[in-house]
Parts: C-alpha cells; structure tokens; sequence
C-alpha cells in the first residue's frame, strides 16, 4: 500500500516525547502513530450486544444433526449468486 503524507501540528514537547518513545522502540514516528490509531481504534470497538447474544446461545441438537448433510451435493467452487442469477432467468424467461 502506498504512503500518503500526512501533516500534523503539535506542540514541541508532544513532538519531542513521539520522536523519543519511537527512539525507544527503533521505529518511524510515522509507524508510532500508526501503531497508536490501530491500538485506539480497537479499544473503540464497540460491541453488538445481539451479536453477542447469539454467540453465547446454545445450538440445539437437532441444528447440530443437520449441519454436512448437504456437504459433496454441491461443488465447492459455485458462486451462489451466480445460481441465483440462473434461476431467476429461467423463472422469468429472461
């Protein structure tokens, strides 16, 4: 990916502290901030409370003896849009 630059304004001991705590790590000020945007941005991360009901939900038993059954009817490979697209051509005399 190609590096776009960026620039930013501080003041001078905000600059000192990036160049020195990069120092520190033997990295770019500019891999720092990297760094530091990614860390920030997962913490902000916020959680969908649905989404986390349902990984916590139990599948039931008989969800469980369905699951492979369809495994080799079709190929791996099949684009189920492309499918789709078939059927609804045929359907509709496209």
């Amino acid at each position: 990916m190609a590096a776009t630059k960026l620039t930013l304004s501080s003041d001078k001991q905000t600059v000192e502290l990036a160049k020195r705590i990069a120092s520190e790590d033997n990295i770019s000020v500019s891999k720092l901030f990297k760094q530091l945007l990614n860390d920030f941005s997962k913490k902000r991360k916020k959680e969908d409370p649905l989404l986390e009901k349902y990984k916590a939900m139990e599948i039931p038993e008989e969800l469980k003896a369905l699951r492979g059954i369809l495994k080799g009817k079709v190929a791996d490979d099949v684009d189920y849009k492309d499918l789709k697209w078939e059927y609804l051509k045929e359907r509709h005399g496209l």
